[in-house]
């Protein structure tokens, strides 16, 4: 990419009025024709960057094209597509971009041509060829003066500069100089601050230098932009001095009063240091009384005594429609529940009428409308009862408590999920939200967890929650908790692979498996070592994503070693061990075929189809089947006049399991819609 846009709005509004210039904004969109040529071809070329130089351009696009904005050692990753910004960069620049110019239309391609007032000059859509677009680039500087020379920079210049070259050299500095050179520009940063140098500041956070760190998130506690938001969040994540810590707290409070996101991390921290007033729940006694309850300790029959007695008693209504519900909750038989649901919502009804009110109420309706499928309003009336105090167990709670252990649960469960989607949708809309309801949510899955969940879905709602909302550290305590309850949940080290994947690439994914591994007792009775080869397996692949087939080739040998370790550790699943195998084994082949290794590629790919043939039409993470290997390592022999080894790949193919050979059904021509005729 030939064009330097600038990384966001403000830097190309500052450049233009710096520079006396006029701002361009480009808006692209992924797989419109027009807009493809732009970025494939039109944007790369000389021609078009030099007259697109003589503008502050930035560009617009709400399609994302690499995962991540900065790579595992922090740096940055610049968009394929779009060149100098990331991602992240170009979306927000849309985002910021389309309420101000779009007129609610989302067009591309489209050029608007804006003065140093931000006002439109020229807007460029809709053309019937790419040359009229290209020629709107010329008349759109007409009367502007030619821009001055690009001059070397004093160290406060550039400091001060929105420029992306600017940037890119105070970055480059930043990396390459030695101790005293750094300190220097952060010093530089911290006395003449005009803009946000947040890259260098990065650089710095999460370097080595304590000094240089110390000054970088001095100079951070005095920006404003977004991006300088982003970096206080992962500073915060990381031990920090009290002080240092709430100096860049102060600084998200002084950002809330104009970004939205910096409400959310004042709120976030916030809640993180309150105690909820709602919930109250010791979930190790909950856990135990469940399980009384589930073999029949809930005592019906006296609360419909206590109904039938007094049939105008809304209190005695409402416990009976509760304990109802309490036992259809534990009740093996969906027939069964269902029938006792009937009778709790007729119960419901009559303390209705009686004129029951409150808390008690609203649990029984939470729990009813959860029942039913309605969610929201279910939530609702969780929320409610929660703030009735149904979800208290401390001294001031009724002796004869109306809630039973299964029918706490579910509340729990509701009023968690329904208090995270009250954050949600206050975060969407950009509104204060306050940070009580962060601890209510912390409360209500911490005791959901204590209780023993029957299932780990609990904790990846909890988990992925505290993932949205940024709350990292915390999120690693609940993933930790959850492995140790459920070790072998595919959910959970879905997870964990995401986060190491994450942190440290594919080497620090398999780093983190080889730890837990080495920590395992050594009668460890759990699937650890499957997991540890899948993990190796994913690495294998993201080594070759990135081009690194050495280190794939040895992740897949680490994978096909761990699988067979599982194998004889637990016979029931070697087949099941056998087919990862084989994956990785044609994981192989095609690297050595990437690397030009024929023979050594046949040798791999056959040893995978005559160790498990039902596994040759299964893809791997690259979408890569070994049938589909297998037919290229046989054309390349047929290529090389090599019939022999063409034959030895053909014999294996053919004696292959019929549905192998199947076409898949994403190679599948689309169907008619003439009934097939």
């Amino acid at each position: 990419m030939l064009i330097k846009w600038q990384r966001t709005f403000e830097d190309a509004l500052r450049l233009a009025r710096t520079e006396n210039r006029p701002l361009m904004v480009a808006v692209n969109m992924d797989g419109e024709i027009a807009s493809e040529h732009f970025a494939g071809v039109r944007y790369r070329s000389v021609e078009t960057a030099e007259m697109m130089s003589k503008y502050a351009c930035v560009i617009a696009s709400v399609y994302r094209h690499t995962p991540r904005d900065y790579d595992e050692h922090g740096n940055r990753v610049p968009c394929p597509r779009c060149g100098t910004v990331t991602c992240s960069e170009h979306i927000q620049g849309e985002r910021q971009l389309y309420d101000k110019y779009f007129d609610g239309r989302r067009i591309s391609p489209r050029h608007i041509v804006l003065d140093l007032e931000e006002r439109e000059v020229q807007d460029v859509y809709y053309s019937w060829d790419t040359q009229s677009v290209i020629k709107s680039f010329v008349t759109g500087v007409e009367g502007w003066p030619e821009p001055d020379e690009l001059l070397e920079p004093s160290l406060e210049e550039l400091v001060g500069s929105a420029r992306v070259e600017h940037r890119e050299e105070a970055e480059r500095r930043y990396r390459e100089g030695d101790a005293e050179a750094r300190r220097e520009l952060l010093r530089a940063i911290l006395e003449h601050r005009v803009v946000d140098q947040t890259e260098v500041l990065r650089q710095a956070i999460f370097g080595f230098d304590l000094e240089a760190a110390k000054l970088a998130r001095r100079a951070l506690a005095q920006s404003d932009t977004d991006g300088a938001l982003d970096l206080i969040a992962e500073a915060l994540k990381t031990p920090l001095d009290p002080d240092e810590r709430r100096m860049l707290l102060d600084a998200v409070e002084r950002m809330a009063q104009t970004l939205p996101r910096a409400r959310t991390l004042a709120a976030l921290h916030g809640g993180l240091s309150v105690e909820s007033t709602r919930v109250a729940v010791d979930g190790a006694a909950l856990a135990a009384a469940y399980g009384a309850s589930a073999r029949g300790g809930v005592d019906v029959a006296a609360r419909e005594e206590a109904a039938t007695g007094r049939p105008e008693d809304p209190t005695a209504l409402t416990n009976f429609a509760l304990a109802l519900l309490e036992q259809s909750l534990t009740a093996g038989d969906e027939r069964f529940a269902e029938l006792l649901r009937a009778d709790a919502r007729e119960a419901l009804a009559d303390a209705a009428t009686a004129g029951a009110k409150g808390p008690r109420l609203d649990a029984a309706r939470a729990l009813l409308a959860d029942e039913s499928g309605h969610w929201r309003q279910a939530g609702r009336a969780a929320v409610s009862a929660a703030q009735g105090g149904m979800l208290k167990l401390d001294a001031d709670a009724p002796e004869d408590d109306a809630l039973g252990p299964a029918t706490r649960k579910r509340l729990l469960h509701l009023f968690a999920r329904s208090r995270g989607g009250d954050i949600r949708r206050a975060y969407r809309a950009g509104v204060e939200w306050p940070g009580e309801w962060l601890s209510d949510v912390n409360a209500a899955y911490e005791a959901l967890a204590a209780a023993e969940p029957e299932a780990p879905d609990v904790l990846v709602e909890h988990l992925d929650f505290l993932r949205w909302i940024g709350a990292s550290p915390r999120a690693d305590r609940v993933l930790e908790d959850a492995l140790g309850l459920y070790p072998n949940a595919p959910v959970l080290h879905e997870r964990l692979r995401a986060r190491l994947l994450w942190r440290g690439g594919p080497a620090g994914l398999e780093e983190g498996y080889r730890q837990r591994l080495e920590r395992a007792p050594a009668d460890d009775a759990s699937q650890l070592t499957w997991f540890a080869g899948y993990a190796s397996l994913v690495a294998a692949e993201h080594h070759r994503r990135r081009g690194e087939l050495a280190e794939a080739l040895a992740a897949y040998d680490r994978a096909g070693a761990r699988f067979e370790r599982n194998a004889e550790l637990h016979p029931a699943g070697a087949d099941n061990c056998e087919h990862f195998l084989v994956l990785g084994l044609a994981g192989k082949a095609r690297v050595a075929l990437e690397q030009g290794e024929l023979a050594a590629a046949t040798t791999d790919l056959l040893a995978a189809l005559r160790r498990r043939p039902a596994s040759a039409a299964t893809p791997d993470g690259l979408s890569f089947s070994p049938m589909m290997t297998a037919k290229m390592v046989y054309q390349q022999w047929v290529d090389a006049g090599e019939d022999v080894r063409a034959d030895e790949v053909w014999d294996v193919m053919a004696g292959l399991p019929p549905e192998v050979h199947a076409v898949p059904m994403n190679e599948l021509p689309p169907a008619r819609g003439d009934g097939g005729r």
